[in-house]
């Protein structure tokens, strides 16, 4: 089971490397790679009030977050990491050219890790899964 958990940790520090640069490289790598183009942001599914594609990554790097850590205190821990990370990178965006502050991006970034936090304070409450 350590190994297994291990195994969470190296996948959480290796995804938050891959997203801290990809946030803060000058245009979007993954437009480039899919349309040859820095400057084209693919979308996974339309945008609403918050930027669907960060809410995606946040949800995502959150899931991992919650099944690497498993102590109450590494929860909190991260809980305020992933909210100071989401809010940090996107004010980057403020410095950062060929990007931009948006309301929406940072929406997402805390939906997703909100959004996490609820379904594990239900778990928790209802048994579902027992730590």
């Amino acid at each position: 089971m350590i190994k297994f958990l291990l195994n969470f940790k190296i996948i959480f520090y290796f995804t938050n490397f891959i997203l801290i640069f990809l946030y803060l490289f000058p245009g979007s790598l993954i437009g480039l790679a899919m349309y040859g183009d820095l400057g084209t942001q693919p979308k996974i599914t339309p945008d609403y009030i918050v930027s669907s594609n960060h809410f995606y990554v946040f949800l995502f790097i959150s899931i991992i977050g919650f099944f690497a850590f498993k102590e109450q205190k590494q929860k909190k821990y991260l809980i305020t990491y992933l909210i100071i990370l989401s809010i940090i990178l996107e004010i980057f965006h403020l410095f950062i050219p060929a990007r931009s502050f948006e309301w929406g991006d940072l929406f997402g970034n805390l939906f997703g890790v909100v959004v996490v936090i609820f379904f594990k304070i239900l778990i928790k409450k209802y048994g579902m899964f027992k730590d």
